[in-house]
């Protein structure tokens, strides 16, 4: 035999009851059945409970409304004319008593805890009757002479060995229906047999105390949801079903919020080792969640699953005066418990100077009035403090058996909510350590239950939610490379990038779920707000996502001025900007210190050679122990196209507007030809090779006059290829002698300086070609033979890689 609870979700419409109906009828052993009231029915009862209780005349049509769903219900469900009108015969009278009742109580404007219990009964009274009609053998039991409550600390608890009395009575003195019907959630009183009821979520209590009490082979919770999930899949996407926990495992995370069964309910059948089988109603073919009696294992999940309450009140109780003083705990837990207050998480000094629990925010005031009289007097002399409340915090609980047989889980856990820029209020490890749970700011509950789940790969991916800057050129060309890239990070790699905002100069877009990137830049600029760099970074900071990677695609002062904003809150930087890297050097040092303290990344690998792994290189050498004495590098695409490209037929005017139309120069190609553009990169590889280098140290040698850099663009267009004769003159010179120019950065031992340089036959810099970069890195252990890197240099396709290259790197995966 076993037995089977409904909830109300599950027979909330006609068409959820007929599921119901088909999952009943198909069960071949007897079967008890507990039903919960219609989805809504209990919430609309206390409404207008409150409604008459309040004078309000509304109270009326809120039970009108109750009254006609269930006509709807039975008019649909109920196919026999006969049957609908024996069944009204019974349920109008009933409706007709809890009008009497609500109009009282609307009449005298008071509201006792009896008749509020009485109110809220007739929803599963209700619905018993409309089950019972519509499953054909079936018998109705009435719950109120099964489970009987005594009333402790102000709640109404089941005397369980009464109720397994009248429960065996009731079921084993006569033959036991295909199926019986029992109302969930009321009871009676054991004393005067007034209603009363086991709380929100009391049906699933019913059916597990009929289950222990008749030894049934299961308990089978019908609900509209698989079963227990790893965490909240409203909150965390990647969220799955869990195949099987132990009784212990369901309890803590039921606890701590996960409503799938009311807490209560797993006692009774743990104790008979009853397992429950959790299961969907829309989905019966569905396995559900299996609880059983198990046994931790050395090789199980270290982790089942995390739950959270996300409104939690921290009480503190500090003082010297407890210091050593036998029984303060008694009397915090004993004022408590006096007063119907329930204690989920406790925290305590290892001095015992400071005790701090955690309570759902609704007890808190009453908690911190209990808690100040009961210690008046040890207040008033100093001893003990002011009773501490804190609002607006979350608790957040992972729960594995298995964690005993791992060391290291809670380092892991703390360290994961560290590195997110997570501060913990308090936490709580019991002995058994099934259960680590700690207290945080509920501003921060969904990005913390998203790195929980990711760290302890709960989750199918690993997850990087990228804020993308700038549409340009390099933007744009990132965008489509995630794009056509991103399943196979997916499949091969388990990663997943979630583009959940993107910004230009005029608008910018933001959705935690994702921009679809098909059509992204036509959503932009329809549905993106006016953009500007404090609206980017307010929406980023307000949104406080997990995993969160600003990528800066633009050469704008104003964005890379946002950089310590976000790393200080736990956003790593991915740049092509040279902007911020190439500043002054405090900034410079204090983004990476920031981000070495935060443990995000500041990265800019595209600053100095676009994709070519030149930051990277002189990371790894300097981090092993080597160190660089010397670099020679070319850096500027831009101007290595020019000098590669200008001859007997194309000038020098000419050889920069083709740089310009191949997108390998800016707009304003003076940026380059300044050298403006590679002092930035040799500040950059300076710094990274140890070097505290400004912009101004370094010795910039001009290779066109001065006044082309002050007059206009237009101005400069005009007028530039009045310097085409002499570069033509040098190139033939140099021509004959087996040269070729090239415009050179150089640090060497602590001295910085770029300019045009004549190279020689054999020269590893004599034969690049086109607008590639290169570099030598001189070093103490590669002194005699340099290491040499090259490769493209310039060009949106490679800088946008290099990015994304970056952007993958933080995911540590190879």
């Amino acid at each position: 035999m076993k037995v089977m609870k409904f909830g109300g979700t599950s027979s909330g419409t006609p068409e959820s009851m007929l599921l119901v109906k088909n999952i009943i009828e198909k069960e071949r052993e007897p079967v008890i059945v507990v039903v919960s009231a219609l989805g809504g029915v209990t919430d609309r009862l206390l409404l207008a409970a409150d409604f008459a209780l309040n004078t309000n005349p509304g109270y009326q049509s809120v039970l009108e409304e109750i009254i006609f769903r269930h006509h709807e219900m039975i008019e649909k469900m109920v196919p026999s004319a006969s049957d609908k009108q024996e069944l009204k015969q019974k349920i109008e009278p009933m409706f007709e008593d809890l009008r009497n009742i609500l109009r009282g109580v609307y009449l005298i404007g008071d509201l006792s805890q009896k008749t509020s219990d009485k109110i809220v009964s007739y929803g599963e009274r209700f619905s018993a009757l409309i089950v019972n009609k519509i499953i054909e053998g079936s018998r109705l039991y009435d719950s109120t002479r099964l489970i009987k409550t005594t009333k402790q600390f102000n709640h109404h608890i089941p005397d369980i060995a009464y109720s397994n009395e009248l429960i065996r009575e009731a079921f084993r003195n006569e033959p036991l229906p295909k199926v019986a019907i029992v109302p969930g959630f009321i009871s009676s009183s054991k004393e005067d047999g007034d209603i009363t009821n086991l709380g929100r979520g009391g049906s699933d209590y019913t059916a597990a105390i009929i289950a222990a009490a008749l030894d049934a082979s299961v308990l089978e919770i019908w609900t509209d949801v698989d079963g227990f999930m790893t965490a909240d899949p409203k909150i965390i996407k990647s969220a799955y079903v869990i195949e099987e926990l132990s009784f212990t495992e369901a309890i803590e995370l039921s606890n701590f919020g996960a409503k799938v069964i009311y807490p209560p309910t797993i006692f009774p059948v743990y104790h008979k080792s009853i397992p429950i089988r959790v299961k969907n109603t829309f989905k019966p073919e569905a396995e559900g969640t299996l609880i059983r009696d198990t046994k931790p294992t050395a090789n199980g999940k270290i982790i089942k699953g995390i739950s959270s309450i996300n409104d939690t009140a921290l009480i503190t109780i500090q003082g010297l005066g407890m210091v050593g003083v036998i029984g303060v705990n008694k009397r915090i837990f004993t004022a408590l418990a006096d007063n119907g207050i329930s204690v989920f998480l406790v925290s305590q000094a290892s001095s015992e100077n400071s005790t701090s629990i955690g309570v759902r925010t609704q007890d808190a005031p009453l908690s911190q009035r209990v808690l100040s009289k009961e210690f008046a007097k040890e207040i008033e002399m100093g001893s003990i403090n002011e009773i501490i409340v804190e609002y607006d915090l979350a608790t957040i609980a992972v729960v594995g058996q298995n964690m005993k047989h791992v060391p290291g889980v809670a380092g892991k856990f703390f360290g994961t909510l560290g590195r997110g820029g997570i501060s913990v209020v308090a936490l709580a490890q019991g002995a058994s350590e099934t259960n680590i749970s700690c207290v945080i700011a509920k501003r921060n509950l969904k990005k913390a239950l998203n790195i929980i789940h990711d760290s302890f790969f709960l989750s199918p991916y690993q997850e990087l939610n990228l804020f993308v800057i700038g549409t340009g050129t390099v933007g744009s060309k990132l965008l489509a490379q995630i794009r056509q890239q991103r399943h196979i990070l997916e499949e091969q790699n388990k990663l997943k990038i979630n583009i959940v905002g993107i910004a230009n100069g005029r608008k910018a877009l933001f959705s935690r779920d994702g921009i679809p990137l098909e059509d992204y830049y036509d959503n932009l600029m329809t549905n993106g707000m006016k953009s500007s760099p404090e609206l980017i970074r307010d929406e980023i900071l307000k949104m406080n996502i997990f995993n969160a990677v600003f990528v800066d695609c633009t050469a704008s002062q104003a964005i890379s001025d946002l950089y310590a904003s976000l790393i200080s809150r736990n956003v790593s930087v991915v740049t092509a900007n040279k902007i911020a890297a190439s500043s002054d050097y405090k900034n410079y040092l204090l983004l990476k210190e920031t981000a070495r303290k935060t443990g995000t990344k500041f990265l800019f690998e595209t600053n100095v050679g676009a994709g070519l792994p030149i930051i990277n290189t002189m990371n790894s050498l300097t981090n092993s122990g080597d160190k660089i004495v010397k670099l020679q590098a070319v850096l500027s695409g831009t101007l290595n196209f020019i000098f590669n490209t200008i001859s007997e037929k194309v000038p020098f005017s000419k050889a920069i507007k083709m740089a310009v139309e191949a997108q390998f120069a800016e707009p304003d190609p003076r940026i380059d030809l300044s050298g403006l553009d590679v002092t930035r990169k040799l500040v950059i590889l300076s710094r990274e090779a140890g070097a505290q280098i400004e912009q101004e140290d370094v010795n910039k040698r001009l290779f066109i006059p001065e006044k082309y850099f002050k007059s206009t663009l237009e101005e400069f267009w005009a007028t530039i290829h009045e310097v085409d004769e002499s570069f033509e003159n040098r190139r033939k010179k140099l021509d004959k002698e087996g040269k070729k120019l090239r415009f050179v950065a150089t640090y060497d031992n602590g001295r910085c300086e770029v300019g045009l340089q004549e190279v020689e036959k054999g020269h590893p810099f004599y034969d690049l070609e086109g607008s590639n970069n290169i570099i030598m890195i001189t070093t103490e252990r590669y002194n005699e033979y340099p290491m040499v890197i090259k490769g493209y240099g310039a060009g949106a396709s490679v800088t946008a890689a290099g990015v994304f290259s970056d952007i993958i790197s933080i995911a540590n995966i190879r």
